[in-house]
This record gives structure tokens, C-alpha cells and sequence, in this order.
């Protein structure tokens, strides 16, 4: 049985900000509002939407996700002015911690609520002690005996307020019902710390608070209907409060409420509180709006790697069961209600293990096999379809980065409008100007990508190839079927939603204007369908947007459909040994240059002479003479580095080195301009080398030593790093493998009742499951999954159960364990409004 200690907990946070409606309108104007929201986890901001102008009904269409690093109480969506001086709070909506589960990826439209207490929640934790002198004492004449000390200890995790955090405690305890009278102590003030260390005490006499000083017990009755409160508060010089007789600085921090009741007076009280919001905050008749949310909060509880290892492995055989569909992998897929849940951790299980290839492939050609109409492949939204979609999301940021991120700065930096839309057209704006500006930055983008077939990640391009290779063995009538499989995948699922919310892809952390949203719109659509031109050259008929039209039109020509059919052919061909006899190759550059000989013959002088050199997607090799056959051909696969070679190794100028594993291949180009081609070609192709070189030797090894750093051993290892490349190794090992798979454990556990009903169902059409108990229900099971073969999905079936079981046994056996040594009161679990009922019973059951 794991161990607390040997137990991660993993939070992850999804929140899509939908829209509002029936935001509050302007009161000086009158008029409609431009607004934002902002996500909150306490007090910090976690994300900001882009400002949508003046509509009480506003769609930001924007999402959220991410890891949650640290502990938190409270998810609030704020909702801003756009442009107010004070950031002026509209409205909120916050969710305690705790309730989040109930709203668990599904739309909720929530109610917006007025913003106190500085727009700020209140966070944070006050240690308090609490004793009383021999209080039962019926003696009146004893004074001393009739009376509470309040100990504050410390505080931790306060709000820092303007920039600072001065922070002291106001301990107030008020008698009678009516609470009219009251003592007020207050600690010292500790200057910038959020975690003040005060450990003063004060004193309270109760002897003489009740009506009636000669009846002790209506004394103590009238003691006990009153309540005591530490509150604390930031010291700030432009805020002041009047307290003790005198005027003190203050914002509110939070405070804590004690009935006096609830206090046994023989024992000593010592516990954390978290600080609550002062009554009355969250009460309001005024009518704010509402906004819609779609939240995915998860908190996996990560056991030991043995734990998982039945799991792992039943998922890990998919891409060999026949059929796929019975699989472990198809069936949740099946069985979840939000595919991607399911695609996410699926992906990233079978990549760090390399076999995310044979998975896609497979799932391919069953799909391929069972669409008639190849212009709808891979555009619905499948297992296959989302699991490159996550893969091209995990792999494909740096690429992203290379590729479209310096255009996206420029139209960022440039901030130039580009509506081309007649109606959307502001008074100073010129069509004709706006539609030039478009029509270079749709270049610029079109360019970038086209030419950046050689970075992109070899997983990704392997993946092309398998699902390009099967639709074109089951369509070989089709010449474009080769086209519109890899289109869909990296325009239409790609490039295009980068281009339109390069926030989600990490390509700027910056709120978008709505100049730039709008801009950022057209060149996605234009790019969208240059994509899609391989496969239809009367894209732009029958479209809703007739504006875009001569923008579509300008981009149809030859020119530019062959420049994308290039750059899908690159990115889809075979980088591998093995399938270079598959696919004819890829001429990617070739011209004349001189090479230096790699003495290869053991006898022969290592002079220079000039050669033809090509390149392609398989290979680099050089000959006499264009056309002829190669004197020397190395496949790419044993290229390990590509690097400028040091001047003083032959004192030539322009000259490369292309390093294999027993020699280096020295280059010399006929230009600065050629050598910086080759070189940057050469690494790109490299990058897909799973063997390519951590380092290199600048200089070459001549007269029995390596010229750079002066090693006699000509095997031995480079000197200095390589430059450039993109490594999808560092990504796999970045990867939680365990959490992973909890995740699809949790999904499984999730919708346990359908694997059931599916079990029943398949159990009672072969009548093989007589002698066991299996579900019943009171309507007939129905099939919940594609069942191509009811043998192999039983099979399967029976044993995600098992492994499903067995692991959610750990984790009950897990909570005991945690529920046992969970101590309400602790630093670690402070009293709060909703756990302190349970606290009040645990402590009168331990006396």
C-alpha cells in the first residue's frame, strides 16, 4: 500500500471564458461597455482575455490551461472596464476550491456579484490560542480568575495590498446578545512580510460584563452569547480608521469569527484559521450580468511507476490488437464524453514509449477504410485526428516559433489595419490600401511556412507519412488524396489556429488589441485556404465572406499551390532508412562546390576537388558531373552534425563540415552566401538524426591531432557545443509518465458504468458470461462502442476492469490513510467555514 509521502497530487486547471450577457451599461454615457476578464487563483493573475468594444453581450471566446503550482482556495473571473483609470471590476464570479467538481467540463452560465474588498479575495492564515483562567470560579470577589487570554501567534500567505504588506491584528471580543459592548486589542505592525511573527497576548476580563454582577451564572450566560473576532489589516498611510480612541491606517486583510459557545473553557484552544471576508460582502440586489464558463479542474493523486504497470501495458498493445477497435486505447475513447481528455494523455504515453507512430497508423487505416469520400478524411473529430492534434500542440511550439512567430511580431509591431470587409470599414480607411497591407502579410506568412519544411519535427513528419502512405494505398485513383490528408492535419489544425490565437501556441504573451485580432483573423482564413487549394481550385465560390474572395482568388495561382505542395511533400516523406526504397526523393538544393577527401582508401592523398553536390530528403552525395551517378552518397540518417569549419584548419575561407560517425566530411562553398545556405539546410535536415551530436570539434585533425583542442585521439569527443536543432528526446523526458496514466485510469473510473453496461451487452449476446454476475439495470444495455469483433472487445474489456479495480482499491486505501492523519486546526488543513462543524465534533469526541 503507498504511503502518503509516496504520493504526488498534480493539479491542472482548463477554463474556457465563453461570453456575457446583460453587462451593467456606462453611468455617464449610458452607452455599452468595453470590456475584459481576468482569471484569478486568489489573488494572482493567472490570464487576460483580449478587450471586446462596447456590447453588453461581449464573446471572448478565449481559454485557459495550465498547471497549478501552488495551493489555492479560491478561482475567480473578474470582468474589467476596458480603459478605466482604477481598473474598474464590473462583477465576479469566484468558486471555492472545493466546489469546483460540480462544474466539471461543462458550460455553466454564472451569476456576476459585486467585487469588495479591494477587488481582492481575501487569502491567507492567522494561528491563534485561546485559554481561560479558571473561569467556572463562582467567587465574585475573584477578579483575576474571570478572564480569556487570546494568543496571536502568526499569520501567513497575506494579500500584499498596493505593492506592500504592513500588516497588524485587531482582536476583538463583544458581550450580550445584542453585542453592543466590546474590547479591542491591538498588536504591533510588522513592516513588509506577509508572514508576520507576532506571538503577543491579550486579556480579557469577564467578570464584570454582565447585567447582573451578583449572579455569576448570568454573567457567564451572558458572556457566552457573545463573540470574538481577530481581524488584521494592512498599515496604510492613505487609509484611516478610528479604533481604540485613536486613528489608525488600515485595509482590510480578513478577519475570524468565534462564537464564544463554542469554546470549552477547560481546555486550551490552538489552531489556524483561514481568514474570511466581512459579512455582508456578498449580499446585493443589483443586477451585474452574467458570464459563461466551461471549467476542467483536476487533482490527479500520482502513485509509485509499479502501480501502473498492468495499465500501461494493456494500453501500450492497441496498436496490435486486430481490430483497433478493440483496443484499450479505442474504447476510451468511446466511453469519455470530452475526446480530448482522452487524446492528451493517450498521446503522450505512447510518445515517450515510440509508439505513437504505429498507433496513428493503424487507427488511420481503419479510418481510411471506413470513409467512402476522400475529401473527409481526418476532418471529423476522431481519436486519430485529435491525437496529432496534441501531438503537433506538445512538439510543434519551437517549430511554431521558427516558422510564423516573426511575422506574427511584425503585424504585432506594425499594428496596421487589414479589414478588407466594406461594412467593417472605419471612416479614414482606404479598401484598396487595407488589401495590400493583407496581401504582403499573407505573403510573409506563406513564405515562412513553405520554407520551413526541413524544421519541421521528424515525429510529425513520420506521422504524415504513415497516414499519407494508407489513404493513398486505399485511394489510388486519387492524385491529391496524397495532399489533403497532410493539409487538414497541418493547416487546418495547425498553422491556421496558431495564426488566429497565438496566445494558446505561446507565440506572444500579450492581450490582443481588436485591430490585431481581426488582422490575425483574415491572414488565418487566407492561409486556411491556400491549404485546402491542393484539393479545390474553386475554394472561394459559394463562400459566406464574399469579401474574401479576391483575396483567395489573388493566392489560387500555380505559383502558389506548387509552393504548398512542395512544402507538404517535404513534410510527409519517409527520413527513415527503411522507407527511402518507398518514396522517390526530394531535390532540396544542389550546385557545384569543393570537397576535401575523407580517406576512405587507406592509401591516397587528401587533396581538394571540386564535385556536384545534391541534396534530398534521403541523402547528401556528390558526383563528377551534374547527372551523373554519385561517387559518394550519406544517408541522412548518418549525418550527425552540421558545422562552419575553422579557417585556420586549411586556411580556406567558406568552408563546412558534414560529421559522420567514423569522419567529417570538409566543404568548401563558393560564397559566404552559399556556405550559410548549405550549413542552414544541413542542420535542419540533421534535426531529425535521433543520433545527432551533443558536441563537435570547430577545427579539423590534421598531423595526428585535432587543431581545436589539441587531442592526440581522433575518436575522441567534440570540444564545443552544436548549434541549432530541435530535439523531440528533451520533450519525452519531460514527460510524467505516471500522472499519465493516472489520468486515463481516472477516465476509465470515470465511466466505469458504460464499460460495465458494454460488458453485459457483449456478455449477453454470446451467453458467455452465465456463471458471473454482471450488470443489470432495468432497461436493456445497448452498445456503447463501434464492435467490429465482440471476442477481442470482451477480452479487453474484462481486463481495463481489472487493472481499473485494483488501482482504485490503492487509492481508497490511500484516502483512509490521508483522512486518518488529517487534523483540522493544523497548519496544513486551517479551520474554514466549511470543515469547522466537522472540527467542533472532532474535538468534543477527543474529549
Amino acid at each position: 500500500m503507498a504511503g502518503v509521502g509516496d504520493v504526488r497530487i498534480q493539479e491542472s486547471l482548463r477554463v474556457k471564458i465563453g461570453e456575457a450577457k446583460k453587462l451593467p451599461t456606462s453611468s455617464v454615457s449610458g452607452g455599452n461597455r468595453s470590456t475584459y476578464c481576468v482569471l484569478k487563483l486568489d489573488n494572482e493573475n493567472i490570464f487576460k482575455t483580449s478587450v471586446v468594444e462596447k456590447s453588453s453581450s461581449p464573446f471572448y471566446g478565449e481559454e485557459f490551461q495550465g498547471e497549478i503550482p501552488r495551493k489555492f482556495r479560491f478561482l475567480s473571473c473578474y470582468v474589467y472596464e476596458a480603459g478605466h483609470r482604477n481598473e474598474k471590476v464590473l462583477g465576479k464570479v469566484t468558486l471555492r476550491k472545493e466546489e469546483l467538481y460540480k462544474y466539471h467540463g461543462k458550460d455553466h452560465w454564472f451569476p456576476l456579484s459585486p467585487a469588495l474588498e479591494a477587488n481582492n479575495e481575501i487569502q491567507g492564515k492567522v494561528h491563534i490560542e485561546i485559554s481561560f483562567d479558571e473561569f467556572l470560579n463562582t467567587d465574585p470577589e475573584s477578579s483575576t480568575s474571570h478572564r480569556m487570554a487570546v494568543r496571536v501567534v502568526e499569520c501567513s500567505d497575506l494579500t500584499v495590498t498596493n505593492g506592500a504588506c504592513n500588516p497588524y491584528a485587531l482582536v476583538t471580543v463583544s458581550y450580550g446578545k445584542s453585542r453592543a459592548k466590546e474590547d479591542v486589542k491591538r498588536t504591533c505592525v510588522k513592516k513588509k512580510t506577509i508572514c508576520p511573527q507576532y506571538d503577543e497576548k491579550f486579556f480579557f476580563d469577564l467578570e464584570n460584563r454582565g447585567q447582573n454582577q451578583d449572579r455569576n451564572q448570568y454573567v457567564i450566560d451572558d458572556v457566552f452569547s457573545g463573540e470574538m473576532s481577530i481581524s488584521l489589516w494592512h498599515d496604510d498611510s492613505r487609509v484611516s480608521r478610528e479604533v481604540l480612541g485613536g486613528m489608525f491606517r488600515g485595509v482590510f486583510l480578513g478577519e475570524v469569527k468565534i462564537p464564544l459557545r463554542d469554546l470549552d473553557i477547560r481546555h486550551r484552544h490552538n489552531a489556524w484559521y483561514f481568514l474570511q471576508s466581512r459579512d455582508g460582502s456578498k449580499h446585493t440586489n443589483q443586477e451585474l450580468g452574467s458570464i459563461r464558463l466551461k471549467i476542467s479542474y483536476t487533482a490527479d493523486h500520482v502513485f509509485s511507476s509499479h502501480y501502473y504497470e498492468d495499465l500501461r501495458n494493456l494500453l501500450l498493445k492497441s496498436p496490435n490488437v486486430q481490430p483497433i477497435t478493440s483496443s484499450a486505447a479505442c474504447i476510451l475513447s468511446e466511453v469519455v464524453e470530452n475526446l480530448e481528455d482522452a487524446a492528451q494523455p493517450i498521446m503522450r504515453i505512447f510518445l515517450q514509449n515510440g509508439k505513437m507512430v504505429p498507433l496513428v497508423k493503424a487507427l488511420a487505416e481503419w479510418e481510411i477504410s471506413k470513409t467512402s469520400d476522400p475529401n473527409t478524411l481526418f476532418r471529423g473529430n476522431t481519436l486519430a485526428s485529435k491525437l496529432v492534434d496534441s501531438l503537433m500542440k506538445l512538439v510543434g511550439i519551437p517549430y511554431l516559433h521558427d516558422t510564423i512567430k516573426g511575422v506574427i511580431d511584425l503585424i504585432r509591431s506594425e499594428q496596421k489595419s487589414c479589414e478588407i470587409d466594406p461594412s467593417r470599414l472605419k471612416e479614414d480607411e482606404k479598401l484598396e490600401e487595407n488589401m495590400a497591407t493583407l496581401k504582403d502579410y499573407v505573403e510573409k506568412m506563406y513564405k515562412s511556412i513553405t520554407d520551413s519544411g526541413l524544421v519541421c519535427p521528424t515525429i510529425v513528419c513520420e506521422i504524415f507519412f504513415a497516414v499519407k502512405d494508407a489513404a493513398m494505398k486505399h485511394y489510388p485513383e486519387s492524385t491529391e488524396v496524397r495532399y489533403q490528408v497532410v493539409s487538414g492535419f497541418i493547416f487546418l489544425r495547425f498553422f491556421a489556429p496558431a495564426i488566429l490565437g497565438p496566445r494558446l501556441f505561446e507565440l506572444t504573451n500579450e492581450v490582443l488589441s481588436p485591430t490585431l485580432h481581426r488582422t490575425l483573423t483574415l491572414v488565418s482564413k487566407a492561409i486556411q485556404s491556400m491549404g485546402n487549394l491542393v484539393s479545390s481550385k474553386t475554394l472561394s465560390l459559394g463562400i459566406k465572406e464574399e469579401f474574401m474572395v479576391p483575396l483567395f482568388q489573388h493566392f489560387s495561382d500555380d505559383k502558389h499551390t506548387d509552393g504548398v505542395k512542395r512544402f507538404l511533400d517535404i513534410i510527409s516523406s519517409a527520413r527513415q532508412a527503411h522507407s527511402i526504397k518507398i518514396e522517390a526523393p526530394i531535390v532540396l538544393k544542389e550546385g557545384w562546390m569543393i570537397k576535401r577527401a575523407q580517406g576512405r582508401k587507406k592509401f591516397g592523398l587528401k587533396n581538394f576537388k571540386r564535385r556536384y553536390f545534391c541534396l534530398t530528403n534521403h541523402s547528401l552525395n556528390y558526383a563528377r558531373n551534374k547527372g551523373e551517378g554519385p561517387l559518394c552518397e550519406i544517408p541522412i540518417e548518418d549525418i550527425l552534425a552540421v558545422e562552419k569549419l575553422e579557417e585556420e584548419s586549411f586556411e580556406k575561407k567558406c568552408m563546412f563540415q558534414v560529421v559522420q560517425s567514423q569522419r567529417a566530411l570538409y566543404i568548401q562553398a563558393s560564397n559566404c552566401v552559399e556556405e550559410a545556405q548549405w550549413v542552414d539546410i544541413l542542420t535542419k535536415i540533421c534535426t531529425s538524426n535521433k543520433n545527432r551530436l551533443k558536441e563537435y570539434h570547430p577545427a579539423a585533425f590534421i598531423n595526428g591531432h585535432w587543431l581545436c583542442c589539441k587531442s592526440f585521439d581522433p575518436s575522441a569527443k567534440g570540444c564545443t557545443p552544436v548549434t541549432g536543432g530541435l530535439s523531440v528526446g528533451e520533450i519525452k523526458k519531460d514527460i510524467d509518465i505516471d500522472r499519465e496514466i493516472e489520468k486515463i485510469h481516472s477516465l476509465f473510473l470515470t465511466n466505469r458504468e458504460k464499460l460495465e453496461a458494454l460488458q453485459a451487452y457483449l456478455c449477453e449476446i454470446h451467453d458467455a458470461c452465465a456463471s458471473q454476475e454482471v450488470y443489470s439495470g432495468d432497461t436493456e444495455p445497448m452498445p456503447l462502442v463501434h464492435i467490429d469483433d465482440t471476442k477481442t472487445c470482451f477480452e479487453t474489456l474484462n481486463e481495463i476492469l481489472k487493472c481499473v479495480i485494483s488501482l482504485e482499491q490503492e487509492h481508497m486505501q490511500y484516502k483512509k490513510m490521508v483522512q486518518k492523519q488529517t487534523v483540522i486546526g493544523s497548519e496544513e488543513t486551517p479551520i474554514s467555514e466549511d470543515n469547522y462543524q466537522k472540527y467542533l465534533s472532532t474535538m468534543a469526541t477527543a474529549r
